[in-house]
């Protein structure tokens, strides 16, 4: 009987091999160019080369001025597209998905220019951000579309619009960072109007997905119910997954968390909006991401810092899945117990 994690799926008009994800994690490798170096270009095709079925490149900043970190990727100008297109040919070669996280980090950026919903200093953060004008907001939007442009001219199968963790749209949503009184005190309005922009320039046989928060862990925050009203009033007809977090607005008031915490989040979204996703949070093997699929929890399942320990974890525990040619004569017998 074919394991679940190793079937193939659909997302709008893409084959993707199988149901493994590699999550985006911020590597902090470039330099404040925003460039694609060679760490990037070896990171991401050895995990392609360890048979994840899509690979996604870390949030990666649609404006200087919205950057996590000095040395996050950039893709706020077309010079980055060469680069870019490296990324996404090599992640192809080596028989994965592609796909890129754009973001913009409001007020959890770094820089002197930073800026948010409202007037809410971050906690630790000794700057408080600008409240943004609605100039601020169309201009964003539209660095949100350009960077869509620039992931489709470098090659990328598919385009992630990153609204979790407490960066700018996240923070737009929450009633912890957004006090207006305008349109986009709505906390639906920004993710929406992103996802129109994007769509518009994306192309139609490529997907779409959306990272979401599915719950801020304060009783003052958004919960999972919360979101999956703020979904149901965006129009997510070009949405072909979301692509289930949580947290990173304001402090967790949780001190700690199991491994799988975040798949009743994603069976939640999935069951309540009749909606692919992706889900995981903390998984250290490969049994609990069967587990999850079995159960209907998401129809993806991500994987992070495991993938961080061992590129070629999959390759070793699930028995279909073939070494590289170069690599087999390096292969271990397999363990007893593997898909």
């Amino acid at each position: 009987m074919q394991a679940k994690l190793e079937t193939s799926i659909i997302l709008n008009q893409h084959h993707i091999k199988n149901r493994l994800v590699m999550a985006p994690m911020c590597m902090y490798q470039s330099d404040d160019t925003g460039s694609v170096k060679p760490f990037h270009e070896a990171h991401y095709y050895m995990h392609a080369l360890g048979g994840i079925g899509l690979v996604m490149v870390e949030a990666t900043a649609i404006d200087p001025n919205g950057r996590i970190s000095l040395n996050d990727l950039g893709i706020w100008s077309n010079n980055h597209i060469k680069g870019l297109s490296v990324l996404a040919t090599r992640i192809k070669e080596a028989g994965s998905t592609s796909c890129i996280q754009i973001n913009h980090a409001g007020r959890k950026a770094v820089g002197k220019n930073i800026f948010g919903p409202s007037k809410i200093q971050l906690e630790g953060k000794d700057q408080q951000p600008k409240e943004m004008t609605l100039d601020d907001i169309h201009d964003t939007i539209k660095s949100f579309q350009d960077a869509a442009v620039r992931a489709d001219k470098a090659g990328f199968d598919m385009i992630e619009i990153h609204a979790a963790h407490g960066y700018l749209i996240s923070q737009f949503m929450s009633p912890l960072s957004n006090l207006r009184n305008d349109l986009y005190g709505k906390k639906h309005q920004l993710l929406n109007d992103v996802i129109q922009a994007v769509k518009q320039v994306w192309p139609i046989e490529k997907a779409i997905s959306v990272r979401i928060s599915g719950t801020e862990y304060h009783p003052d925050g958004f919960d999972i119910d919360d979101v999956i009203e703020i979904l149901k009033a965006c129009n997510l007809d070009r949405v072909d997954i979301i692509h289930v977090s949580s947290g990173g607005n304001v402090r967790p008031n949780v001190t700690s968390f199991e491994e799988g915490y975040q798949l009743p989040l994603a069976r939640k979204i999935k069951h309540q909006l009749n909606i692919k996703t992706i889900g995981g949070g903390l998984l250290n093997d490969y049994i609990i991401g069967e587990q999850a699929l079995t159960n209907d929890d998401c129809d993806m399942v991500f994987y992070g810092r495991l993938l961080l320990r061992d590129p070629f974890y999959f390759l070793r525990h699930i028995d279909s899945f073939e070494f590289p040619i170069p690599y087999k004569r390096g292969k271990l017998t397999p363990p007893k117990e593997k898909l």
